[in-house]
């Protein structure tokens, strides 16, 4: 059997040969390749995401993870988005079981968690939408079901490489998700051991995370399957044809042996696994080995893409994707956005763009358009290889491994190139491009746009921003707020901001007091004013502090985005409280303070809490000896040692910094105790004091406190902890969660720490302290934890700018300048015994820098060698500096790290505070030590040790001053959900602490009433412990309506019975049998009886606006819900129910189920309600559908329509008027549908209940209609127009019954315009018709609306000017009577003719001549009457009246005489008759043919042969003339028969008169007739004449007309592939891709390719046709007409190529068989017996995959 030829040259199936035959030798060349460097965008396209579709194959890499979304980076610079439901089955199952329990599911794992930038995976195209500003958004899946759907169990064999995703977790192993139905994949536990330790993300895998798979074994046909995920072994995975790969299924990310078939600039063909071909493009060949490939070669390459339907197969050859596992390289984030001076071509693509090296030896590409400023600039000669050019790094393509560059100027020099280049504060130069509601957008950049909100238009209000801002204009702005991670920038165009010379105030640190600065007011009250800076830092100007004057309202004083000056009186920035006055001049210090003498100073008193600032006097062992400023000195104040900071390590460095003289702001009075006053600087104190978190006496304290103090004493007994205003506290040695040996290691005198009272012993004064973590802290230690990290570094920040601000010694400088992180240049100093090494150099003079023997790594160093090292710590107290010469942190790759990411860290030093860590990039991040102030024992196994690794999670990402970023150990705490408490568990708020009680179930306790809420009552049992009632146990009988707590007083003494408990935090009712019931909150009952059984009443109910229910609460623990339309069957009630129901109300109703969570009841006020036909019931409408009716929704859930026609006895205008979501109707149910449960048609509103009322004798204007036999002819009926056709106008009486209305009957006027129909009658107008005819078997309804039936005006005005029916009959009366009068000439005839032509247009037909006719042909009307009307037409059209035909004698004659001659001319008569009448006779003078346009006046060919006629003879003007008559002549409706003329005057003009002639005749000719196709006709007519250059002109000036119109470019293409110019051709294309509408791009395409293969380039038409069908494989007709232009053009290998590409799309069955049978047909005629053969086998073939597929 003959081979067959290749039949996928883009990546298909190659058939086997039979053993013992050769296959036929290539004798044609195969162009393929070549065709793709002719037009190699149609496949290798760039930044085309047209090349993407549905179901395309990718494989992608990471680019950024966030909670709802991953963001992938797809091949040539694209990029998509995986949503959080398109992972797997088994996460999206997870996720939709979290949203339904309401609370976070511990074994449901965020994405940020399973998944890190860098990460390859394979994914597919779900949809590609177009956005708003033309972006294109590509949505994919890496849902192991969409990527494997190829693949059957039968398929799955050893050593195949598979994603997919962990589905559970089970005892010996974990079930994988891999697609295949039918499948189940294993994964052995201690197969994935490596692997789990390797990732370093927890002890286990989790559900929903990625893994590439390697199936080990295959069982029982591919059902159960056993997998490996060894790195390994994934990363020496190889695709073979062992493994029976087919098109069908395979996958991106396979690594495949591959031969080079043809290598070419912009790419490389290879061929794989034996049968396959794909396309490797010039970005993705190695960069190593560049153009060093040659045909034959063998390489390995990774699949980058498969088309779904055209099966094109991509790959690349680029290292990072030849070993599955792996990841591409990432760009440093310090990289993005550089300038580099000189970058040298490496190679250069003239479609596309340039390829560069830069200067660090990474390649980079620069697209076309960034090559130059614009397309006229652009020199393709200098990008030559070697040429150097200046660029900027704007993007990196993570997929190709390369930089994106632009070699623009304005782009090189923008001072904004992304969101994190522009800072707060900046001025900024934008362009106006919207205008919306909520403010207006400014492009600061291509890249960069950001929102001035309403408020900052101006410095005022603006009410109208359009009169002031158009869409273009040039604004200058300044930065309010920038958030680079979320690209969100806010500006203002407030003059007075944008203008601005004070300090930028953008956060609260910068706040000092005394600053002046502007802020503009945000809101103004009866309280002061909130005014705003940058940042969203806010503050208040209190009331006192608006003005020098008393302001009593300042909201009529100042107003919102007011442009003020304010300045800061006081700062608190941890917690962001900022105190402002519009006061500026400084306060005036009393006059007697001026004048008192320092002797008095002892009398000055300062409150505990009061910030001063002070100035450092004397610095003394146990403290500092200050005075206060604010009193120029007078008063001498001390600060001991330990109150200089919070962290005592701190607290020593502060001592060892500050010199006589400095300035300390911001400093606490703790103590004033006469001549003695004491201060601190502890954060933590202060923050407590000013937020009143503190006891001023004994009396105020109370058990369960957490208090912020400092250790006053340390005992061998406990710790004796002092609080601001003086109250001490003991803590027992028994304080902390360990075992205390000694108190001196647990804590030292001055430390800042957080105690618990535990007890109070009133008589002695003495309060029990706790100082345990567990009890101390929020719970959230990673929170706490940070915030000391924060503030401990900025304490540090504060020393180092003291340092810098005081100058002094150059040791002292050069600690300021070393941070972590920094890199030095140093020399061995001395290497010790224990392996650690001394530094010196010239930027560590004076200090000592040692590294430890695991920071020297594995150098061998002597004393006297140069190295690099980078600092780890610089201790400033000791002046020692700790480096490290490990090669992993001198290489360190700053890379963008997100918030809250988890990461594996290296610990590398470890101070007093804090240890330093390194992350995987080898950036240095800090982790606190201690989790909490009290934190400060740690044993030793439980220390952090140097080289150890553990879990860090990233709190800030940016390098500040300190040079490191801030972690926290351990995962990030997830976000615990809190439950919406009741009203009654809200008692526990009024409790400050809970005790324990010793109350168990049943036991009686006497109590008085504390308060009295709405569903409970607090009850005081004793001093200590507080109870609570539920308003459902306090009476036994509760009448229906009232409020039970309302029996109960507040200070009335109650017995009540312990019937449960409460728990302290989760506030949810506790088992008597909880180990923790001793210390919940008793719930107490005072009903009579013992026992506390729900007696069938609801006790406390809750209106919820927003979700349209009543709340009820049972019991404490049971609640539930009632529907709003379950609430009452009262209209009052329903409309304002929360008028009729009030919190704490006792109502009755009936339990109806529960909802969907099965947490509340659901029940009805009105009882189970029955929907049956005929039955009232209320309704809430749901929907208004314009002209239909309404949706409205029942009691039950359940819902039903409501037809415009049964709204009200009366119909309106606008039926649906009255009518909005959410109103309140009655209605009656007409018809149920058992099938849906569903209510169909309803008939509804208020009106409607005299219909329901029997009693009532209100008339019904219009009865329903049910069916056709309530119809009567004659009846007058009124309904709605339904909609026009060509048929009439149908109108609606009812539901079902429709009425069509002939257009003779809807107006007496005739109307041309169908659009006036619709105009004066739309749908949904009201309307009373009269029926004409009713035909029962039919159902059809004839009506009439004109004003002589129904009595009503004419829908159509008299105005309109329009002809009646009735007055073209009587004009052709009064014509015949005239006519039988007298004889007229023809040309008056002819005249009336035309005017009747007018009068009523209906087409006119010759009438054939008859036997007895006169041979004159006269046109008369077509009528639709009956026989006589024609017959009498007949008569009159047939008249012998030529005046050739009127002989008169003028001298008298005989009778024979007379007779003869009548004979004589009865004969010549007849034969000039018999001559006129011969078909075949041709005109031989003017009067012939004045006789021919007479018979026929709206033939053009006889006009246009009479201008011949008179051109022969050379007659110019007669021709014109004649020309000129026929334009008058013929009717104007005939358009075509006019045109026709119009051309041949054109045509005159062009051969015989001058250039102005005709440009005269064709402007008129423009104004006549329609502009497109005069201008097409002229054109034809200049290229016929030969006139190519005003032909030219011509096509130019229609491109510019008629750009939308595709036939304008395509004979324009014609015309240039005729002149020879093929090149302008394929510019043409380009231009009218973008002119013309997407949906004609496909069309226009394939008619230029048609032309190309009639007149031009046979290869670049191949080449369209290819590029088209790779976008659009499916278009059959594109398929056919390729094919059919093939037969005639192409080989029959190319013929046959193109039949196998189509036989193996996948398209409908339908059409695949038109083409296996066109193949067939097509081999019958030109192929052998064999072919055929192989054509009908593959037929069979594709009918058994099918059912196949249909069977599985």
């Amino acid at each position: 059997v003959a081979t067959m030829e290749e039949n996928f040259p883009r990546g298909g199936i190659q058939r086997k040969t039979t053993e013992g035959k050769t296959p036929n030798p290539k004798l044609e060349r195969d162009n393929l390749f070549d065709v793709c460097c002719l037009y190699i965008h149609s496949m290798l396209c760039f930044l085309l995401s047209q090349a993407l579709c549905e179901g395309m194959l990718l494989l992608g890499c990471i680019k950024e993870v966030s909670d709802y979304e991953l963001v992938i980076s797809l091949p040539n610079g694209l990029s998509g988005f995986v949503p959080v439901t398109q992972i797997s089955d088994a996460y999206s199952k997870m996720l939709s079981k979290q949203v339904a329990q309401g609370e976070l599911l511990e074994d449901l794992n965020s994405l940020m968690d399973m998944y890190s930038p860098g990460t390859l995976v394979r994914c597919i195209v779900t949809s590609v939408e177009k956005s708003a500003d033309g972006r294109r958004s590509i949505k994919l899946s890496i849902d192991p079901k969409k990527v494997n759907k190829g693949l059957n169990a039968s398929a799955l064999t050893s050593g195949m490489l598979l994603s997919g995703f962990v589905s559970s977790v089970e005892d010996h192993g974990y079930l994988i998700d891999i697609g295949v139905s039918g499948t189940h994949a294993f994964l052995p536990r201690q197969k994935a051991q490596n692997y789990i330790k390797a990732v370093k993300r927890g002890a286990d895998l989790k559900i929903g995370q990625n893994l590439n798979c390697v199936i080990a074994e295959a069982k029982n046909e591919g059902r159960v399957v056993r997998l490996s995920v060894d790195r390994s072994e994934v990363a020496a995975s190889l695709a073979t044809e062992r493994q029976n790969w087919t098109l069908s299924n395979l996958l991106p990310g396979l690594v495949v042996k591959a031969r080079v078939l043809k290598v070419a600039p912009l790419g490389i063909k290879l061929s794989f696994l034996s049968s396959f071909t794909g396309i490797v493009d010039f970005m993705h060949m190695d960069p190593e080995k560049s153009m060093n490939y040659s045909p034959d070669q063998v390489v390995k390459a990774c699949i980058l893409s498969i088309h779904p339907t055209s099966k094109v197969v991509r790959l690349t050859l680029r290292q990072a994707f030849l070993h599955p596992g792996g990841s591409p390289n990432q760009l440093s984030s310090d990289r993005m956005g550089a300038v580099v001076e000189e970058s040298a071509v490496k190679a250069f693509y003239k479609q596309f763009g340039a390829i560069f090296e830069l200067d660090d030896g990474t390649l980079a590409f620069a697209r076309l358009k960034h090559l130059s400023k614009n397309r006229k600039s652009f020199k393709p000669g200098a990008f030559k290889t070697g040429c150097k050019h200046k660029c900027r790094i704007i993007d990196y393509s993570l997929m190709d491994e390369m930089c994106i560059v632009s070699l623009k100027y304005q782009i090189i020099e923008a001072r904004f190139l992304q969101y994190k280049d522009i800072h707060t504060g900046d001025v900024v130069q934008g362009k106006v491009f919207a205008l919306k509601p909520i403010g207006m957008q400014v492009k600061v950049t291509d890249g960069i746009k950001g929102l001035v909100p309403s408020m900052h238009l101006a410095n005022g209000i603006l009410k109208q921003p359009e009169k002031k801002y158009n869409i273009g204009d040039e604004v200058r702005c300044r930065v309010l707020e920038c958030n680079p991670a979320g690209k969100k920038l806010i500006l203002t165009l407030k003059k007075s901001l944008v203008q601005s010379k004070l300090p930028v105030l953008s956060n609260y640190e910068d706040a000092k007091p005394g600053l002046i600065t502007h802020g503009f007011v945000v809101c103004a009250r009866e309280f002061g004013c909130i005014v705003k800076f940058y940042n969203d830092v806010k503050g208040l100007v209190p009331k006192n502090e608006l003005s020098s004057e008393p302001i009593p309202c300042p909201d009529k004083v100042f107003h919102e985005g007011q442009v003020v000056k304010v300045m800061v009186l006081k700062c608190e920035p941890q917690q962001e409280r900022l105190l402002l006055s519009f006061r500026l001049s400084s306060k005036s210090a009393p006059e007697d303070k001026k004048e008192c003498p320092p002797k008095k100073k002892q009398e000055m008193k300062y409150q505990i809490g009061e910030m001063v600032d002070v100035k450092v006097l004397k610095k003394k062992d146990n403290g500092l000896e200050v005075s206060i400023l604010e009193d120029e000195g007078n008063v001498i104040a001390s600060i001991p040692t330990g109150h200089l900071s919070d962290f005592v390590a701190t607290c020593k460095l502060l001592w060892h910094c500050l010199q006589e003289g400095d300035v300390l702001p911001r400093v606490m009075c703790l103590s004033d105790k006469g001549e003695h006053i004491m201060l601190s600087r502890k954060s933590a104190v202060i923050s407590a004091v000013q937020e009143e978190q503190v006891v001023r006496t004994f009396s105020e304290i109370q058990p369960g406190m957490l208090l912020t103090g400092y250790v006053r004493n340390v005992m061998p007994f406990g710790v004796f902890v002092e609080f601001p205003f003086g109250v001490t506290g003991l803590a027992p040695k028994s304080m902390s969660d360990k075992f205390v040996t000694d108190t001196k290691d647990h804590f030292v005198v001055g430390q800042t720490v957080i105690a618990k009272v535990m007890s109070i012993d009133e008589e002695k004064q003495r309060v029990l302290l706790n100082l345990k973590v567990s009890e101390c802290s929020s719970g959230d230690s990673a929170a706490e934890s940070f915030a000391l990290l924060s503030q401990y570094f900025k304490e540090m920040k504060e020393i180092r700018n003291l340092l810098r601000r005081r100058g002094g010694p150059s040791m002292a400088q050069g600690l300021c300048e070393l941070v972590p992180g920094r890199e030095l240049q140093l020399v061995v100093q001395d290497v010790k015994e224990d392996g650690s090494a001394l530094f010196s150099g010239s930027c560590v003079t004076g200090l000592t820098v040692t590294a430890t023997r695991y920071h020297l790594g594995d150098k061998n160093i002597v004393p006297g060698e140069k190295t690099k090292a980078l600092v780890l710590h610089v201790d400033a107290l000791t002046s020692k500096v700790y480096v490290s010469l490990r090669e992993e942190l001198l290489k360190q790759r700053a890379k963008q790290l997100k918030e809250n990411s988890q990461h594996s860290a290296i610990v590398q030093h470890i101070a007093e505070e804090f240890a330093v860590v390194s992350l995987e990039t080898g950036q240095l991040a800090a982790i606190p030590t201690a989790s909490h102030f009290n934190d400060t024992f740690r044993f030793d196994s439980e220390k952090l040790k140097v080289g150890q690794i553990i879990s860090a999670t990233l709190k800030v990402v940016k390098v500040n001053d300190h040079g490191v970023l801030l972690a926290v150990q351990g995962p990030a705490k997830k976000n615990v959900f809190v439950r919406v408490r009741n009203e009654s568990e809200t008692a526990l708020e009024e409790m400050l602490a809970v005790v324990n009680h010793s109350l168990s179930l049943g036991d009686i306790v006497t109590g008085t009433v504390k308060s009295v809420k709405p569903t409970h009552v607090t009850v005081a049992i004793d001093d200590k412990l507080t109870g609570s009632i539920h308003a459902s146990r306090i009476l036994d009988e509760v009448p229906i309506g009232s409020f039970p707590t309302c029996t109960l007083k507040a200070g009335q003494k109650v017995t009540a019975r312990v019937v449960g408990g409460r728990d302290v935090n989760t506030h949810r009712y506790l088992p008597i049998t909880h180990p923790h019931f001793t210390r919940s909150i008793p719930e107490l009952s005072i009903r009579p009886r013992s026992h506390a059984v729900f007696s069938g009443y609801l006790v406390s109910s809750q209106y919820n606006i927003l979700k349209n229910w009543l709340e009820v609460e049972v019991t404490p623990d049971i609640r539930g819900r009632v529907p709003h339309l379950l609430g009452n069957l009262s209209f009052q009630v329903l409309k304002h129910p929360e008028k009729s129901f009030k919190n704490g109300q006792a109502i009755s109703a009936t339990v109806t189920g529960t909802d969907v969570t099965e947490t509340n009841l659901c029940l009805s006020l009105t009882g189970i309600q029955s929907l049956e036909q005929g039955t009232i019931t209320v309704g809430m409408v749901t929907k208004v559908t314009p002209h239909i009716g309404l949706t409205i929704a029942l009691p039950g859930g359940k819902t039903g329509k409501v037809s415009i026609f049964h709204l009200n006895d009366i119909y309106a205008e606008n039926p649906l008027g009255d009518f909005k979501v959410g109103k309140i109707v009655r209605s009656v149910i007409l018809l149920l549908v058992p099938s849906s449960c569903k209510t169909s048609a309803l008939t509804s509103d208020l009106s409607f209940s005299f219909r329901l009322n029997p009693k009532s004798n209100s008339k019904v204007e219009d009865v329903e209609i049910t069916c056709v036999k309530d119809v009567k002819k004659g009846q007058l009926v009124r309904g709605y127009v339904k909609s026009i056709t060509q048929s009439g106008v149908f109108f609606g009486l009812s539901t079902s019954i429709l009425g069509r209305i002939l257009f003779q009957n809807v107006s007496p006027y005739f109307v041309q315009k169908h659009s006036l129909y619709e105009k004066y009658l739309p749908e949904g107008k009201l309307l009373t018709a009269k029926v004409l005819g009713v035909n029962g078997k039919e159902k059809h309804i004839e009506l009439s609306l004109l004003p002589e039936d129904t009595g009503m005006p004419s829908v159509l005005p008299e105005s309109l000017g329009l002809p009646r029916y009735g007055a073209e009959e009587e004009k052709r009366e009064a014509d015949d009577r005239e006519k039988r009068e007298e004889l007229k000439l023809k040309t008056k005839r002819r005249r009336g003719n035309y005017e009747s032509e007018q009068a009523k247009p209906k087409k006119r037909k010759i009438c054939p001549a008859d036997e007895n006719d006169s041979g004159i042909e006269v046109y008369y009307r077509e009528e639709e009457d009956d026989d006589q009307e024609e017959e009498a037409v007949e008569k009159k059209s047939k008249l012998f009246l030529s005046p050739p035909f009127l002989l008169f004698q003028l001298k008298k004659q005989t009778k024979k005489e007379k007779e003869l001659e009548k004979q004589k001319k009865e004969k010549e008569l007849c034969k000039l008759e018999a001559a006129l009448m011969d078909p075949s006779r041709q005109p031989q003078s003017a009067d012939d043919f004045d006789r021919l346009v007479l018979s026929s006046p709206n033939s053009s060919i006889l006009w246009l042969q009479y201008m011949a006629f008179h051109l022969q003879a050379t007659e110019i003007e007669k021709a014109r003339a004649v020309a000129e008559r026929a334009l008058k002549t013929i009717c104007f409706r005939e358009e075509q028969e006019k045109l026709n003329v119009w051309v041949a005057l054109l045509n005159l003009e062009n051969m015989y008169g001058t250039a102005e002639t005709l440009m005269k005749v064709f402007e008129r000719a423009v104004q006549y007739n329609e502009p497109l196709k005069v201008f097409q006709h002229l054109c034809d007519i200049f290229a016929n004449s030969e006139k190519y250059k005003q032909a030219e002109e011509l096509y130019h000036t229609m491109l510019k007309r008629f750009r939308q119109e595709k036939s304008v470019w395509l004979k324009y293409a014609s015309f240039l592939l005729k002149q020879g110019q093929t090149e302008a051709t394929h510019r043409l294309l380009e231009r009218a891709l973008k002119a013309l509408p997407t949906k004609e791009h496909v069309d226009a395409i394939s008619r230029f390719a048609q032309l190309e293969f009639r007149f031009g380039d046979s290869e670049h038409a191949k080449a369209l046709f290819e590029s088209t069908l790779s976008s659009y494989p499916k278009r059959t007709d594109i398929w056919s007409i390729y094919m059919d232009i093939m037969i005639k053009h192409g080989s029959q290998k190319e013929v046959r190529d193109i039949f196998e590409r189509v036989i193996h799309l996948s398209l409908a069955p339908k059409k695949m068989k038109f083409f296996f049978k066109r193949y067939l047909d097509y081999e019958k005629k030109f192929g052998t017996t064999d072919s055929v053969l192989a054509v009908k086998r593959a037929a069979l073939e594709y009918v058994e995959t099918k059912s196949s597929l249909a069977d599985t």
